[in-house]
């Protein structure tokens, strides 16, 4: 990855790129620590510190932004309006026919997709930014100080439209700033905001480990295995994600010849590559979205403790045995609703029988894309596991350890190497365009 970040700094095209990125990314965190007026900083530094966010879903969101949700900055929505938005539309087009006619127009049916999207996200904006003011509005710290600095009357609404609007207006921002950098940066604009932001809180992650190093040297000498071994299987974990992007089913194609005019084409014998991790990122993405929408309610209420409400929301925190088990299932549904939207087996039975293709013992069309069915239902499978296990394993690590505010790691790191492995291979493809020698050389 390095050298072919070396390669494109070569380049001045892609070197002007590379620097547009870096200066929105500068942006980026820029917003995340400018914060949002009529705040009480004092008191909200206080409830929202980031040792009392450890292996909730708000700590999740908290990462997600890169810090700027404990801070209550303008940027501290992140960008999950826009995934939750992305999702809603995906799962729109396939459910409502006008809309599944509009994604297949081409160009112009994606533009108009995309920009219902920004449209949903704005909405999502402003509920996510209400529900954060009522969170805030409802907080107090040890002293009995109220976060907001006005909880009545007409200064508090006042105050209530100010925050909500900034906070809808710096998600709207944030979309821009990932727009910008797909038009004129090095693309996968909204994945490098994702990826600058959990990078930021990467420090606080080793801040950590530093303290339970330190437990150990003052007595508790457990963490004297359990330190490094973290370490370790972070590292590992790095390796297991590589491999795993990179790993792919080939199935073999062979090709017809056929006579055209004079000459003779066809004849070769190539495959079609099925990657294993066919989704990415996106059911790790999808999954702790849907389950970030109980901790998005519960910061509109403030149920009382020991009450029914209380304990429904205790059972969706990360660190709990609902929370794995739903994590679990929803990345395996996810995994095969991404590929079912993603990839059509009959229309790529079809289109090989239309050049001549065949897959080896197996007969053109109907059979061929039964079996195409088949291989990507068990790479699939094999896929969603993987990712699964490696999203799972920071928790149950956790709760064995008693090594807290390291259970998000595994969606952590995924979404790290995800990113910067598509980022690297966007910097290949360009670099493979302005090298590429035509016919006519």
């Amino acid at each position: 990855m390095f050298k072919t970040i070396r390669n494109a700094w070569s380049i001045p095209d892609l070197r002007r790129k590379i620097l547009f990125t870096l200066m929105i990314v500068v942006i980026f965190r820029i917003g995340s620590v400018i914060p949002v007026p009529f705040l009480n900083m004092e008191a909200l530094h206080t409830v929202l510190s980031p040792d009392g966010l450890e292996d909730t879903l708000v700590g999740y969101l908290n990462t997600l932004s890169g810090g700027a949700f404990s801070n209550a900055t303008i940027f501290a929505m992140g960008i999950t309006p826009y995934i939750n938005s992305s999702i809603i539309m995906q799962l729109l087009c396939v459910a409502i026919p006008p809309l599944e006619r509009l994604s297949k127009e081409g160009e112009e049916g994606r533009r108009k997709i995309a920009a219902i999207t920004r449209y949903v996200t704005v909405v999502l904006g402003l509920i996510q930014g209400t529900a954060y003011f009522f969170y805030l509005k409802n907080q107090t710290d040890d002293n009995g100080n109220t976060i907001a600095m006005y909880t009545s009357g007409f200064s508090m609404w006042f105050a209530a439209i100010a925050i909500i609007l900034c906070f809808t207006a710096g998600t709207a921002l944030i979309m821009w700033l990932g727009e910008q950098i797909n038009k004129n940066g090095i693309g996968n604009g909204i994945s490098i905001l994702l990826f600058a932001g959990i990078v930021a809180r990467l420090p606080y992650t080793v801040n950590i480990l530093s303290r339970y190093w330190q437990t150990a040297v003052e007595g508790n000498t457990r963490y004297f295995v359990f330190v490094p071994l973290w370490v370790l299987l972070f590292l590992g974990v790095i390796w297991v994600i590589t491999f795993m992007q990179d790993a792919e089913r080939r199935i073999p194609i062979q090709y017809a010849k056929r006579v055209v005019g004079r000459k003779m084409y066809g004849g070769q014998s190539t495959y079609l590559p099925i990657k294993v991790a066919l989704g990415g990122v996106m059911p790790i993405i999808f999954a702790s979205s849907i389950l970030s929408i109980p901790s998005t309610i519960q910061l509109f209420v403030n149920p009382p403790e020991g009450g029914f409400w209380d304990k429904f929301f205790d059972a969706f925190s990360t660190s709990g045995w609902l929370y794995a088990v739903l994590y679990f299932v929803l990345i395996l549904a996810f995994a095969y609703f991404y590929t079912t939207i993603q990839y059509n087996p009959i229309e790529m039975a079809n289109n090989l029988k239309q050049n001549n293709g065949t897959v080896p013992g197996i007969r053109p069309g109907r059979p061929t894309a039964d079996f195409i069915a088949k291989i990507l239902s068990r790479i699939t499978l094999i896929g969603a596991l993987f990712l699964a296990v490696i999203a799972l394993f920071p928790i149950l690590y956790s709760d064995i350890t008693a090594m807290g505010g390291l259970s998000m790691g595994g969606t952590s790191v995924i979404i790290i190497v995800g990113v910067a492995l598509d980022t690297a291979k966007q910097l290949e493809s360009q670099m493979m365009m302005r090298h590429y020698k035509g016919f006519l050389d």
